[in-house]
């Protein structure tokens, strides 16, 4: 009786109890849950009758010793599920129309709508694939450390009651606003990668190649960073909003082809100017409006914990707008729009994985550092790697998210207004910090260099130079962004 009664207590204590994803994993539960079940207090096992009565007291003894772990109730709150929807939407707006204009603002007056048309583009694929197996082979559920599984293929099984862990034990969201959220950063992610090789590649080399990296790269790094399962995340890397998975993981991509598809017609030799720093004004105010949702809203509830990340996006962006100008000032006298829309990005770039585990103070800090930092990426860094990186998604994307990546291993600690643990030890975690950003820089890099490759030979990737020197717009569109 006494093995029964511990067989059965185990049972119950692991069929009702509620598992939320670590300090900072993005995970539903294993199966859809709906609402809260309380268990009878009693044993609903009977003993058979030919059971000795002298193991009933020995029962009776061990009851005390062995009792079930409480029952946590399930609850979902509509200021969370106003928020994230909320927090969905503002990510949609940083990708389109905010990314877009950034990028079109950049990019020469003759391909300003290929690029719209490119962000806009491969966000919509993304999107539809992230429900298609996307969602699944992130974050379906199993324990392989790399990939998810088909369990959820097509959202099976999904339904409006089904819920969603958030970092709060017992506090849910529906699973259908779970799966949009995410489904946002997917789509950002590759949106990103366009920069790197704008002005030059066939359209229809983007989508394929965007849906073929999105596969077998997003996924697995997005798994294994934010998946309790997750190879990185078993670490304890810290990666709060997608420093590893988004930034650096969407550069390394972009750099890979930006020299695999070669420079421009006439790079170095002839004047590649942006054609609207207005344009690439808004478009970078509209990114730090939506960050806020893309940080914050990476907390999944609206508490006291998404109010860090707000407040924390807010500096770190403030501050490095102004430490990149000051940079630029120092270095060439004069400080320019571009640069200080530029750094902006950089500043939203770094606060991303560090913004829900620093403190403020912490926030200004990593601004300040960034500024400059990414000034460096986009001008010496870019020199020293010769790779012609069009619109430095390299230099902001790839240097600002290493180094908010490495940061977040320092910042972090109570000592200096982190929210960790007394136990935080910054070498232990700068190292673990560092194992992430490497396996994120070689996987994405292996991948990408592959996919190139393979799209290169399916479609070609790159317009003829008659196309290219006419415009995208024209060549690849057949429309002009503006009459002449």
């Amino acid at each position: 009786m006494k093995k029964l009664l511990t067989v059965w207590l185990a049972a119950a204590a692991l069929s009702f109890s509620v598992a939320s994803p670590g300090v900072f994993a993005q995970e539903t539960p294993a199966a859809p849950a709906t609402e809260a079940v309380t268990m009878p207090a009693g044993d609903a096992t009977v003993a058979p009758e030919a059971a000795p009565a002298a193991e009933a007291p020995m029962a009776a003894e061990a009851a005390p010793a062995e009792e079930a772990a409480p029952v946590v109730e399930q609850t979902v709150d509509k200021g969370d599920i106003t928020w994230m929807m909320i927090a969905t939407i503002l990510v949609i707006f940083m990708t389109i129309p905010g990314l877009a204009l950034f990028y079109g603002g950049l990019v020469r007056a003759k391909n300003m709508l290929s690029v719209l048309m490119q962000v806009m583009s491969v966000f919509c694929l993304i999107v539809v694939l992230w429900a298609i197996y996307g969602y699944s082979l992130t974050f379906g559920g199993g324990d392989n450390p790399f990939v998810g599984n088909f369990s959820k293929l097509f959202l099976s099984g999904v339904t409006p009651d089904s819920l969603s862990a958030t970092f709060t034990e017992g506090v849910m969201i529906p699973e259908f606003i779970f799966i949009a959220f995410q489904s946002t950063f997917a789509a950002i992610t590759c949106a990103l990668i366009v920069g790197a090789f704008a002005e030059r590649i066939k359209f229809s080399a983007v989508l394929l190649f965007c849906a073929i990296w999105f596969t077998f790269s997003y996924i697995p790094i997005a798994h294994m960073v934010w998946d309790a399962a997750g190879f990185i995340f078993a670490d304890g890397a810290i990666d709060f909003a997608g420093g590893t998975v988004v930034h650096i993981n969407a550069a390394v991509a972009g750099l890979v082809g930006a020299y695999m598809i070669g420079k421009r017609v006439g790079y170095g030799k002839e004047a590649m100017t942006p054609h609207s720093l207005t344009l690439t004004m808004v478009g970078a105010s509209m990114l730090w409006v939506g960050w806020f949702g893309f940080n914050a809203g990476s907390n999944l509830e609206a508490n006291g914990g998404t109010t860090l990340a707000f407040i924390n996006t807010l500096l770190a962006t403030a501050a490095a707008t102004l430490s990149w100008a000051g940079a630029e000032a120092l270095l060439k006298g004069k400080a320019s729009m571009l640069g200080a829309a530029s750094g902006a990005v950089g500043g939203l770039v770094a606060i991303t994985p560090a913004c829900g585990t620093i403190g403020p103070m912490g926030a200004l800090i990593l601004g300040l550092m960034a500024g400059p930092i990414c000034l460096w990426g986009v001008t010496g860094l870019k020199k020293m790697m010769g790779a012609d990186d069009a619109l430095d998604v390299f230099g902001v994307h790839g240097v600002g998210g290493i180094l908010g990546a490495l940061m977040v291993g320092v910042l972090s600690a109570p000592s200096l207004g982190g929210t960790m643990g007394d136990d935080f030890v910054i070498a232990s975690q700068l190292a673990v910090q560092a194992k992430g950003v490497i396996i994120t820089i070689v996987w994405s890099g292996i991948v990408a260099a592959v996919t190139f490759k393979l799209v290169d030979l399916i479609v070609g990737l790159r317009v003829t130079e008659d196309a290219e020197r006419e415009g995208l717009d024209i060549t690849s569109h057949g429309e002009t962004a503006y009459s002449k």
